[in-house]
């Protein structure tokens, strides 16, 4: 039997879009799943007037959540490479199968994610740049509703995610990031709480007044890959990683990163910057395995 998802959904009087936010994509996330829950409660009390159709799955990865882990431990997969799933599969396939069905199901899409354990993201939304102009004009705007500080459009190139399941079913979304590294931001849960409810009225689903903007960088970036944050500045050995410079900083190309160093700390190897840009993603969690990512420059020339 496949897995069928835990969510609440709320039902308007009129007609509307339907709005599908999700959040425990990975298990690790945490701010994501504070503010849906928060959601839920602040609908449950609504008295105003509702639009559309509004789901909301704070966690799509139970099994990764229980485990407190990025991926869950029957079979090591991350649900967002394994999209568009399987019923019959694995627990993970089962449920990105389940998450893909709901994203079907809707109109817009609004996947919250976080640098997990391991990871700091600077605040920034995200989205495929899709070949359709009108979905990506949608996508676009549903970004700057979000109203967090960075846009960050990407290469549309990248299969396996709730991303590409709406790109390839013509439904605009976003992806949002929020910093991570073990911890539970307030700032973070209140960011996508208003966020939410700030694409709500933009999208005509609820009456309320938008929020001042804030956001302050957009970046389109089309090049290949450009948004596969797990490739960039791979580490060469096992080892620690020890940052030499802030989330959120400008970096020049070839400037350090950071270092790892092995475990007696006889040996060192620097982590030159790969481009010009801002360090968007920096890790937090000392230990790294050979070949991940110790950051992400966001490209910024041009």
């Amino acid at each position: 039997m496949s897995i069928d998802l835990r969510r609440r959904e709320f039902v308007g009087s009129f007609a509307g879009p339907r709005l599908l936010v999700t959040g425990g994509v990975h298990g690790d996330e945490f701010e994501p799943m504070a503010a849906i829950r928060r959601l839920i409660q602040f609908f449950d009390a609504f008295d105003g007037t509702l639009c559309g159709r509004l789901t909301l799955v704070p966690v799509v990865n139970e099994a990764a959540f229980l485990r407190g882990h990025r991926c869950a431990e029957e079979d090591g997969l991350d649900l967002a490479r394994t999209c568009p799933g399987d019923p019959e599969g694995t627990v993970t396939e089962q449920a990105a199968n389940a998450l893909s069905q709901l994203i079907r199901q809707s109109d817009l899409y609004i996947d919250l994610h976080t640098g997990g354990t391991e990871l700091a993201v600077s605040p920034l939304t995200g989205y495929m740049m899709v070949d359709a102009p009108d979905i990506l004009d949608t996508q676009r705007r549903l970004a700057r509703a979000m109203n967090l500080p960075i846009i960050w459009g990407t290469a549309a190139d990248l299969d396996g995610r709730s991303m590409s399941v709406a790109r390839d079913a013509g439904i605009p979304a976003i992806y949002a990031e929020y910093l991570g590294s073990a911890t539970c931001s307030d700032d973070g849960v209140e960011a996508y709480f208003e966020g939410v409810l700030n694409v709500m009225a933009e999208f005509g689903m609820i009456d309320r007044v938008l929020l001042p903007t804030e956001v302050r960088h957009v970046i389109e970036d089309t090049r290949p890959g450009s948004g596969h944050m797990q490739v960039c500045h791979p580490s060469p050995i096992d080892g620690c990683f020890e940052p030499a410079i802030a989330l959120g900083a400008s970096i020049k190309k070839g400037e350090p990163l950071g270092q790892v160093v092995d475990l007696l700390g006889g040996e060192s190897y620097p982590i030159p910057a790969e481009e010009n840009g801002v360090v968007i993603v920096l890790r937090t969690f000392p230990r790294v395995r050979k070949g991940e990512s110790c950051g992400v420059i966001m490209h910024t020339d041009g």
